[in-house]
């Protein structure tokens, strides 16, 4: 496939069959991740995969934390009106074969509270690269005929997660993987005479 045609065709996925994905496949999906352009090769990504058993315990931590949310135990309570979006999303993870977890190895914990300001373009320069390297596994498993879903809800059960995996690295995002059982229409997108500027 054509990387614009991988660019177009991917969706968002939120209905997987219970189809496994060969290891060899998510091999070449994370490979892809790891050969993303960073800022000054510092490569500040860490991939941790969940399936099988280790599935039902990330689904168990997810839960717990939007439990706590909802009792204003949580991280987020001014966001609250968005829980039902991420319960919908755990739907869409308990479905998925397969659910990677990213993280910044550059960054303990929560966003750190420094004001400098060199420390927090570092930051904002591994996010980017951290982004590079998910877009790279997206595009690949749409290439290779597998969905998936980017997801930040898992924020809602941020703590929950890290104390799970006992993970002190900044937690990033999650994308689940499988075989898509939907075919969703491409998403509106903004014209590009609205968001580009020429000087």
């Amino acid at each position: 496939m054509e990387t614009l045609d991988a660019i177009l065709q991917r969706r968002s996925i939120r209905k997987f069959t219970n189809q496994e994905i060969p290891k060899e496949i998510v091999e070449k999906i994370l490979s892809s991740a790891v050969h993303a352009p960073s800022a000054k090769n510092r490569q500040p990504w860490k991939f941790i995969v969940i399936t099988g058993q280790e599935k039902n315990d990330m689904i168990k931590a997810i839960s717990k934390g939007i439990e706590n949310e909802k009792s204003g135990k949580g991280l987020l309570p001014n966001s609250l009106c968005y829980i039902s979006g991420t319960e919908n999303t755990l739907l869409a993870m308990k479905q998925a074969p397969i659910t990677v977890l990213v993280f910044n190895t550059e960054e303990n914990g929560l966003w750190s509270t420094a004001n400098a300001v060199e420390r927090k373009l570092f930051d904002i320069a591994n996010i980017q690269s951290i982004g590079a390297a998910i877009e790279n596994m997206l595009l690949t498993a749409t290439d290779l005929g597998i969905g998936s879903l980017w997801i930040c809800d898992i924020f809602f059960a941020y703590r929950e997660i890290c104390q799970w995996l006992n993970e002190e690295n900044q937690l990033i995002a999650a994308i689940s993987f499988g075989y898509a059982n939907e075919c969703p229409d491409s998403r509106p997108r903004k014209r590009l005479e609205d968001v580009v500027e020429w000087r």
